[in-house]
C-alpha cells in the first residue's frame, strides 16, 4: 500500500467507528429519554399525577429532554458519515439515505419543542392567574398525550432509513449481510408499528413493545459491529475504485 492508501484506510476505519459510537450515543440517549424518563413520569389519562411527577422531578425531566436534543445533534453527523461510506454502493441511495435522517430528524426537533410546554404551564406566573389549576394541568399534558403520535410520524422517515440503510450493507461487502438484513428488518418493523398506531390503535398496543426488539437487534448490531470491528477497508477500497472508474465511463 502507498502512503496515500494507507491514511485513506485509516481515515475510512476513524469515521466507521465514529459512527459507531455516535449510534451508541443515539441508543442509550433515546432509551434514557424516551423509554425510561417518559414511562416514570407520565401517567397515561391523568394529568395530575403526570404534573405532580414533573414538578416533583424536574431536574430528571430537563435531563430527558437534553439527552432527546443530543441525539438530534448526532444524527446529521450519523448521516453524513454513512453517505461517505456507502456513496460507493450507490450514490443516489446514499443520498436518499441522508434525506430520510435529516428529515426524520427535523420532525423530532419539532415535537421536542413541545414537550417543554409543561414547563412552560407549571411555572405559573401569567398562566395561574388566568387558568384554573385543572386547566393548566390539562394544558400543559395536551403535548405529552400528542407522544406516541409525533413519535410514530418521524418514526416513518427513519423506517425507510433504515431500510436503505439495510439495502446498501447488504450490497456492499465490507459490512456483513446479516447485519443489513437486520437493519431492514428494523425499519420495517418501524413503518409496521406506525401504521398500525395511525390505523389500528388498539392492534398496535398489542404490538409494542415487542415490535421494537427487531429494531434494536438490527441498529444495536450495526451500532457494535462499527464500534468493535469497522468495516473491511480493502474490500471499500475496492467499490470505492469501482465507483469511480464507474463515474469516469458513465459521467
Amino acid at each position: 500500500m502507498t502512503t496515500s492508501t494507507m491514511k485513506t484506510s485509516a481515515s475510512v476505519q476513524a469515521s466507521a467507528r465514529i459512527a459507531g459510537g455516535l449510534y451508541l450515543l443515539n441508543i442509550i440517549g433515546g432509551f434514557f429519554a424516551i423509554g425510561y424518563v417518559s414511562a416514570v413520569l407520565v401517567v397515561g389519562g391523568d394529568p395530575a399525577a403526570t404534573m405532580h411527577n414533573i414538578q416533583a422531578n424536574e431536574l430528571l425531566y430537563r435531563m430527558g429532554l437534553v439527552a432527546h436534543l443530543l441525539i438530534l445533534v448526532t444524527n446529521p453527523f450519523l448521516a453524513l458519515i454513512f453517505y461517505d461510506l456507502f456513496k460507493v454502493v450507490n450514490r443516489r441511495l446514499a443520498l436518499l439515505v441522508v434525506f430520510f435522517a435529516l428529515v426524520g430528524t427535523s420532525v423530532e426537533a419539532a415535537t421536542l419543542l413541545n414537550d417543554f410546554t409543561p414547563l412552560l404551564f407549571l411555572r405559573g406566573g401569567y398562566y395561574a392567574s388566568v387558568f384554573t389549576a385543572e386547566q393548566l394541568q390539562a394544558l400543559a399534558y395536551m403535548p405529552l398525550s400528542l407522544q406516541t403520535f409525533s413519535y410514530n410520524i418521524f418514526v416513518v422517515f427513519f423506517g425507510c432509513y433504515g431500510l436503505l440503510i439495510g439495502y446498501l450493507i447488504f450490497r456492499a461487502t465490507f459490512l456483513p449481510r446479516a447485519v443489513g438484513v437486520l437493519m431492514a428488518i428494523g425499519g420495517l418493523s418501524y413503518l409496521i408499528n406506525s401504521f398500525a398506531t395511525f390505523l389500528a390503535p388498539e392492534f398496535a398496543s398489542h404490538l409494542f413493545p415487542y415490535i421494537q426488539l427487531p429494531s434494536l437487534l438490527g441498529e444495536g448490531s450495526l451500532c457494535l459491529w462499527l464500534l468493535i470491528r469497522g468495516v473491511n477497508v480493502e474490500w471499500w477500497q475496492e467499490r470505492a475504485l469501482a465507483s469511480v472508474q464507474s463515474a469516469r465511463v458513465n459521467p
